[in-house]
């Protein structure tokens, strides 16, 4: 099997792109020069076509480890070879400009985005290659080389790239490749960028500095428990899916990785989801990174005020706009065979009223821990409440984005619930006007009728969507958005049949396919990690802390070497889905948290 299973690859980037590397040496996935612009190495979703950068001893090599330097995003990957030692280390500059800091938010961007490869032999002595391949547009356009000594440049009519390097390059077929042989001490250097990309300074201070800026951001982690490691590594992956220009943060780096191999479940998640907003917003403030905090408010702020009369969308672009109509590249095989390949997302023109209770969660997060609201602010917050006072009863599509119709949704209603609950929270606390007497009617009526049709006695739990049976993983979200006491006998039923039809050891299903769930779609899913840690978080709000802590323990066996981990677990035991994935890691993040506060004898409020 060509492809790598995930959790062999590991993850670079500047803010602005990223890049996924695996133990292989390879670069086998990045775009180029944001998150969602098209892809110039594509080999994670086709091996033949997809284009690659790859260095590696031209030996046999008897075992490889990755590992990222302390406290910081520079990637190591080292080749253990009867010859000797090869190590690459691989980082992505991050320019001041595009620096988030307390005093300028929002980075303005700064030189293009480069891509710097330090080859280095530990022992011995090793023959090396490196060839760069690029596959421009999702290998769509094919491009032009030039190689002149140490340099080449791959051009197509829309963009050009510039490969510099310490030994002389080669033009094989569209490839620049360098063979070159490496004695203990000895070193090689590689850097893609623009093609206007000046000539490299010192690498080896340019590696410094890449390390001093990731260790002086992280050592601003308030988070010194007893997951520390799991806890700064999950920071460090947030920060690497932060988008600097404009304080977004994308769900994953990358589009079309299977939540079931072989099959049809493959999105690009290389976007801004509101849902995510409060979970960000409350882990970075937790975590002590308000400049984070005040940059990726500040986004889903200027959304609200877009949408005009309250609307908002499920899905942004990291700039803000909503150009996402979801496209099919049918000349790519998938991973591992997994089609079709997506780009963009359908899921844009979705109702998904569960958003406004995340959306106006985190806004009062913000508002009660980072700065108050301004009126224009405010405003654009009551727009929403009306709206939602006027929309609530609707169905709408849920949010896991299901493509078999739209239903009554339970955790929609619940969010609603929220958005107008953390709505009269803001006034009250502000003494800011509204509509307080027709939010409060409506919360209340949402309230008494989620009782009374979304919770089924015969099952003893809440369920999926009303006049239903099924379970639904969301719902773990009821307690920890307070809609319901976490030792309330409903709660606690609810929650035991959870564990029951929804989980296997650790791990938790976002719903059961063989029990008759219907998301439109071919195939099986694997267990949802983000459901998982509300699990244990839930666990931990009910006392039952023995048995958080083991499930917690186990959930992070199941990341990668790395520490990272993306949507979804198999039943094979492999990653599933597009990673690192955001929401994994920032409920990680809170589960970590309230357990540590739990076992320490303190309030987890």
């Amino acid at each position: 099997m060509p492809y790598l299973p995930l959790e062999d690859y590991g993850l670079i980037g500047d803010m602005r792109t990223s890049a996924l590397i695996g133990k292989n040496g390879s670069v086998d996935w990045m775009c180029y020069p944001c998150f969602d612009s098209p892809s110039i190495f594509c080999a994670l979703l086709d091996d033949a076509k997809g284009g690659r950068f790859q260095i590696a001893p031209e030996v046999e090599v008897s075992s490889t480890r990755q590992l990222y330097l302390p406290d910081s995003n520079v990637l190591v990957t080292a080749f253990m070879c009867e010859q000797g030692i090869l190590e690459v280390i691989d980082f992505m500059p991050v320019p001041p400009e595009a620096r988030i800091t307390p005093d300028r938010p929002l980075g303005v961007g700064g030189p293009p985005p480069r891509l710097v490869r330090l080859v280095r032999a530990l022992t011995g002595e090793l023959p090396v290659k490196a060839s760069c391949r690029p596959a421009f547009d999702y290998a769509r356009q094919p491009h032009a080389l030039e190689v002149r000594g140490r340099d080449a440049e791959f051009r197509t009519p829309e963009l050009a790239l510039r490969l510099r390097a310490s030994v002389d390059l080669a033009a094989e077929e569209d490839a620049a490749v360098a063979r070159f042989t490496l004695r203990q001490g000895e070193d090689v250097s590689f850097t893609l960028g623009a093609h206007d990309d000046p000539v490299p300074e010192n690498l080896s201070a340019l590696e410094r500095d890449t390390l001093d800026f990731w260790r002086n951001w992280i050592s601003q982690c308030q988070y010194t428990g007893r997951w520390r490691e799991a806890v700064w590594r999950s920071a460090l992956a947030l920060k690497l899916l932060t988008f600097a220009p404009s304080g977004a943060i994308v769900a994953a780096p990358t589009t079309s990785l299977p939540e079931h191999v072989g099959g049809e479940r493959n999105w690009d998640y290389r976007y801004m989801w509101p849902r995510d907003a409060a979970f960000t917003v409350y882990a970075l403030l937790r975590l002590g990174f308000t400049a984070e905090a005040k940059a990726f408010n500040d986004f889903i702020e200027a959304r609200s005020r877009e949408g005009g009369s309250g609307i908002v969308r499920p899905i942004y672009r990291i700039d803000g706009g909503n150009s996402l109509d979801e496209q099919e590249l049918p000349h790519l095989e998938g991973y591992r065979g997994s089609r079709p390949v997506r780009i963009g997302n359908g899921a844009h023109g979705q109702k998904q009223l569960d958003i406004y209770g995340e959306l106006i969660d985190a806004i009062y997060l913000y508002n009660r821990h980072g700065e108050p609201l301004s009126y224009d602010e405010w405003c654009e917050v009551r727009a929403m409440l009306d709206w939602v006072c006027e929309h609530w009863r609707e169905d709408d599509d849920g949010i896991w984005e299901v493509r078999s119709g739209q239903q009554p949704h339970l955790l929609s209603k619940v969010m609603c619930w929220v958005a107008l609950e953390r709505g009269i929270r803001i006034a009250n606390y502000r003494g800011l006007p509204g509509q307080l007497d027709r939010w409060r009617e409506e919360r209340d009526t949402i309230y008494e009728e989620v009782m009374s049709r979304g919770f089924d006695p015969e099952l003893g739990a809440f369920t999926q969507a009303y006049d239903t049976k099924l379970m639904d993983g969301a719902n773990l979200l009821l307690p920890l958005v307070k809609f319901v006491g976490p030792r309330d006998p409903r709660w606690l039923s609810t929650l035991d049949r959870s564990l029951e039809k929804l989980a296997v050891g650790p791990l938790v299903y976002r719903y059961r396919l063989e029990d008759g769930a219907d998301d439109g779609l071919e195939g099986e899913e694997g267990a949802f990690l983000a459901c998982s840690f509300w699990m244990v978080e839930c666990l931990v709000r009910a006392g039952r802390l023995e048995e958080a802590r083991t499930k917690f323990e186990q959930l992070l066996a199941f990341s990668s070497p790395l520490g990272l981990m993306s949507e979804e677990f198999g039943q094979s035991g492999c990653l599933l889905g597009n990673m690192p994935q955001a929401l994994s890691h920032l409920a990680l993040i809170s589960a970590a948290f309230h357990l540590d506060r739990a076992l320490s004898g303190r309030s987890i409020g």
